[in-house]
């Protein structure tokens, strides 16, 4: 789909108020919240609110408790620092957010359903947006929206954050310097999500725009399993059902393929050849995969192979040796556990002189906080370390290699249409259909551009 000519009104500069002191009151960034759930409130809050020189003046959340409760967890952080909170208004429809000229920026950290849709119209209406992995539900989307933003000139930077860990940048540094030789193979380990059985009906809660919620995904009965807990603010149900989420292959995956795709050099092309397998619960609810394995052929011939059987983290290997690098631990504290399978550290390597420091050719822009990257670039206009190019390439293969565990059969891509080569069944699954009135496409479509 190509944007029509109505995208380019959108503001391409930042707001001259912006370009002095960043911790002058009149100069800090004006940040809205959108989505006030557990990855909201522990990790995207958090990083904005420390990175300094931004303050939050609005949330937003279908879930008015949710919301009301984000609010005051701000109002604390700010009372914890002796600081006087700005006025934060609480808002249930994105729409309202974003219509606030006094807005510059918004962090987007809802169910996977709802990123693109808030994205395209954030950055068409002149905001600059940083974006909760995974970049969009379908490839469709990201096409969408990596176009919206290359268009309005907007900054926008997705939650890749591993990009601001000190052992990724350096294992991916090590990489292309070439200290594990020609790359030959890269593997890739992922957790996997539990099934359970499928809870019945109950009441919509007084608090929760429960249509909303759903948005562009099908109609279906209201149970706290399928959405989030309204007790707390653990695991929420939807990161385990196909309508929201597609499971650990893009929920863990955005982040391994990105740092894959990153030590590959191959962050702005795709797979050639992609064949998969999964165990999918027949649970209607808790219905994402459980175990699987994917094989993904890459430029240069070489070979990815992703699997839950793996440790969690990426391997690169090479005709002169391999790297490891994993986390340090868990993304958050309800995550599922992800066991030591092959006791290897979070940087770890065949052979201790492939991660000396010394002679490193390749070297990356070095960053300790992801989103005060993103809150540098709001000011400069530099490109932040996770733009939508490079999300919408990490999230397509993550995408890919699900359609190929659905289908279970090889699949051919052409990384430059962006489609599957004679293969109309794995091309019609990289859109879904959207429920009126929402969905990104609708809403590009109702303001004619598309």
């Amino acid at each position: 789909m190509v944007l029509g000519a109505a995208a380019l009104a959108a503001p391409l500069v930042i707001p001259s108020r912006l370009l002095g002191g960043k911790e002058a009151p009149s100069n800090r960034i004006r940040v809205g919240q959108i989505g006030c759930g557990r990855i909201a409130r522990s990790h995207d809050i958090p990083g904005v609110y420390t990175a300094g020189g931004a303050d939050f003046v609005a949330v937003c959340d279908v879930d008015s408790k949710r919301a009301r409760s984000t609010r005051a967890l701000l109002e604390e952080f700010y009372k914890d620092d002796d600081k006087t909170p700005p006025k934060i208004s609480v808002y249930g429809d994105y729409r309202e957010l974003i219509a606030r000229e006094d807005i510059d920026a918004v962090v987007i950290s809802t169910p996977d359903h709802w990123h693109a849709e808030p994205a395209i119209a954030a950055v068409l209406s002149g905001k600059d947006v940083y974006l909760q992995k995974p970049m969009t539900m379908t490839h469709a989307e990201g096409v969408l929206l990596r176009e919206a933003v290359k268009k309005s000139g907007r900054i926008l930077q997705i939650g890749s954050q591993q990009r601001s860990w000190k052992q990724f940048r350096e294992a991916c540094e090590f990489v292309r310097s070439g200290r594990v030789g020609r790359l030959t193979h890269v593997e890739i380990g992922l957790p996997i999500d539990p099934t359970a059985p499928d809870k019945p009906e109950q009441p919509v809660p007084a608090n929760l725009d429960y249509d909303r919620w759903l948005g562009p995904a099908a109609n279906a009965y209201y149970t706290e399993q399928r959405v989030h807990s309204q007790k707390g603010f653990g695991r929420p149900g939807w990161l385990r059902n196909e309508s929201f989420c597609l499971g650990m292959i893009t929920g863990w995956g955005a982040h391994h393929f990105d740092t894959a795709h990153w030590g590959m050099n191959l962050e702005h092309t795709g797979p050639s050849r992609i064949e998969g397998r999964a165990d999918f619960p027949t649970n209607k609810i808790w219905n994402v995969h459980g175990a699987y394995s994917v094989s993904l052929t890459y430029p240069g011939n070489i070979q990815m192979t992703v699997a839950d059987t793996y440790q969690n983290g990426i391997k690169f290997i090479g005709e002169e040796g391999w790297i490891f690098v994993a986390r340090d631990g868990q993304a958050t504290g309800s995550d599922p556990a992800s066991p030591n399978k092959g006791g290897l550290k979070a940087l770890d390597a065949s052979k201790p002189a492939l991660l000396d420091p010394e002679g490193v050719t390749v070297k990356f822009t070095v960053s300790k906080n992801h989103h005060g990257n993103w809150l540098d670039c709001v000011r400069s206009r530099q490109t932040p370390l996770a733009p939508a190019d490079i999300g919408h390439r990490s999230n397509s293969a993550c995408i890919l290699s699900w359609i190929a565990m659905k289908l279970g059969r090889p699949l051919t891509w052409d990384a430059q249409t962006e489609r599957f080569v004679n293969d109309a069944e794995a091309n019609a699954m990289l859109s879904r259909p959207e429920r009126a009135p929402y969905g990104a496409i609708a809403m590009m479509k109702a303001k004619k551009l598309v």
